[in-house]
């Protein structure tokens, strides 16, 4: 895995010689977490793992002594299990100056194959640009072959590039390059019906599609199969209205994430799809924090911004 990791370590966090780099695990991803730490070392990072105590659910909180460390570090990898992006902690972290890593449920074979290993230099280009545009746009409609008609607005948000690369304190997922945003509150309207992935809570590539009904902003119904079941389900037990958010909006461009494995952000980066996160949207330019956070992946997307055609059936027709 040790290549996977030098990409990571040298070019995904730029760690530098003298820098405190932390590295948030847990048993599950250990090995991972080991694998980095020898890479942060070899450039001279002064590094350390946290091991966090076991959370009941993506976006929870981590312990306090697992934020204070985050709070304290010039670059932060998030070798874990349960999803930490979206929480307050990752917010104060970047505040303070970090680089943050992301890297949800990674597993080893994302170490050594796969979406790590694209040309993520040369995808920057496209994941800026697309970001620009979302900036300038004010609105977004989204449909897709299974039935998905959506739309909202971006009017005064701002886009965000993730291309996995960090050079200033800030946040990325890797290898999920994407440009993200975060819709206005109230303002989404429509059918999702997500066919590919739900890469969270264990449920992964999706055997039936779940359809989720969306009235002013909010998740108003969720049907499917046994998977659209136990998420209603999960989500009606956090006693939280907000966990039913429209939080993000977020196009995958990946060339190397070519299939939905399950593996979270492999399957948010898959080329030409595009994922709605529901749920926090605070940690994306949003007003929303709420228990967890989630993205539903949806195959073959045409996507327009302010009436102009982005994406045609999962092809990308804007460059830069």
């Amino acid at each position: 895995m040790q290549k996977g990791a030098e990409i990571l370590v040298k070019t995904c966090a730029g760690v530098r010689k003298g820098e405190s780099v932390v590295i948030v695990t847990d048993d599950k991803c250990i090995s991972i977490a080991q694998a980095v730490r020898t890479a942060a070392n070899a450039v001279g990072g002064e590094t350390v793992i946290v091991l966090s105590p076991p959370r009941s659910i993506d976006n929870q909180e981590p312990a306090e002594p697992v934020s204070a460390a985050m709070y304290q570090a010039n670059v932060v990898f998030l070798i874990v299990s349960l999803a930490l992006s979206h929480t307050r902690a990752c917010r104060d972290a970047i505040k303070s100056g970090a680089r943050v890593v992301s890297m949800s449920a990674f597993t080893e074979r994302m170490m050594k194959e796969g979406g790590l290993f694209a040309d993520l230099s040369g995808r920057r280009e496209l994941c800026d640009h697309l970001a620009e545009l979302l900036t300038r746009a004010d609105n977004v409609r989204v449909i897709n072959p299974a039935g998905t008609e959506l739309w909202f607005s971006i009017s005064g948000r701002q886009g965000n590039s993730h291309p996995c690369i960090l050079e200033d304190p800030g946040f990325t997922a890797v290898p999920n390059i994407e440009a993200n945003i975060a819709p206005v509150e109230g303002s989404a309207n429509g059918v999702l019906i997500a066919d590919g992935s739900i890469p969270y809570y264990d449920i992964g590539v999706l055997k039936e599609p779940v359809e989720f009904e969306i009235e002013d902003g909010f998740v108003q119904k969720i049907s499917g199969g046994e998977q659209a079941i136990f998420l209603d389900r999960l989500l009606a037990s956090q006693n939280d209205k907000f966990v039913f958010n429209i939080a993000q909006f977020a196009m995958g461009l990946n060339p190397e994430c070519k299939e939905f494995t399950g593996e979270m952000l492999n399957d948010e980066g898959v080329n030409g799809t595009i994922h709605i996160g529901i749920g926090t949207s605070a940690n994306l330019g949003g007003e929303t924090q709420a228990k967890t956070h989630f993205d539903a992946i949806i195959r073959k997307p045409s996507v327009w911004f302010d009436g102009v055609c982005i994406i045609d059936k999962g092809v990308i027709l804007e460059q830069p």
